[in-house]
């Protein structure tokens, strides 16, 4: 099984440089990594650039200008790109375990989407999280919420099973699935602009195809780092196609990743 790692990003690259770090000291590298990037400017491409250079694995950076919040459209551009047949997605913001790739792959099985959880790591330790550039945490840390879910068992994490209902702890931050699973679908729905349930709509869409999400807690750990919230004006746009695909038990959106591929 060939594994990417899909990083979504937007200007923030003091964020990035940590995520990156996190992704060079995994104990089981992806195979590739794409970095679906909605419109940054020059010093995000040249951190991607520098970290290239560096990296074992191959870096597909895939970007388009910046007109708004088009998340969806670039993580689809990213995915058309990836020759892999698992995706692990995480966000710019979001530090990894060093095992989150080893997790996922190993709990990864067939007709079935990953979900796990994130710590959150507190605005007022921002300042000091980017000076000294750590990406290193447990239980015990400082500057961070949530922090039960700091604790990785192997062991517990296989006692989840698969189930057929959305649940509301479904991040974007911490997801994975099979590449052909999401073409099936055709992948994110482009329709969906602005912020929210892009992600879960997906997978409401995996689901009625036949797709079971299965938690991976004590496992697949992500750090999310504390930003201001960003606009949800589109919500109820949103939501609203959400609705649609639950009520109409849609499999398939019409603006999709296929223009891609």
């Amino acid at each position: 099984m060939k594994t990417a790692l899909l990083i979504s990003t937007y200007n923030w690259p003091e964020a990035l440089e940590l995520v990156l770090k996190s992704v060079a000291a995994q104990s089981q590298l992806p195979d590739e990594l794409l970095i679906a990037d909605d419109g940054s400017t020059q010093p995000t491409t040249d951190l991607i650039n520098a970290f290239k250079e560096k990296s074992s694995i191959p870096v597909i950076h895939v970007w388009h200008e910046d007109d708004g919040f088009r998340r969806s459209a670039i993580l689809n551009k990213a995915v058309a790109r990836s020759s892999a047949d698992y995706i692990v997605q995480t966000d710019g913001d979001c530090i990894i375990h060093p095992d989150f790739i080893k997790d996922h792959a190993r709990l990864a099985q067939k007709k079935t989407y990953l979900y796990g959880s994130r710590v959150s790591i507190k605005e007022e330790a921002i300042d000091r999280l980017f000076e000294s550039k750590n990406i290193n945490f447990s239980f015990f840390s400082e500057g961070i919420k949530k922090r039960s879910r700091t604790l990785r068992f192997p062991l517990l994490s296989a006692l989840y099973r698969p189930k057929n209902e959305l649940s509301r702890k479904l991040r974007g931050c911490n997801v994975s699935f099979w590449r052909d699973d999401f073409i099936k679908v055709n992948g994110y729905n482009e329709a969906m602009t602005g912020w929210g349930r892009e992600d879960s709509e997906l997978i409401i869409r995996m689901m009625n195809t036949g797709v079971s999400g299965k938690r991976i807690r004590y496992s697949g750990i992500v750090y999310h780092i504390w930003h201001p919230t960003t606009s949800k004006s589109n919500l109820n746009t949103n939501d609203a196609i959400q609705q649609r695909a639950i009520d109409e038990q849609l499999t398939r959106c019409e603006d999709g990743v296929d223009k891609y591929l």
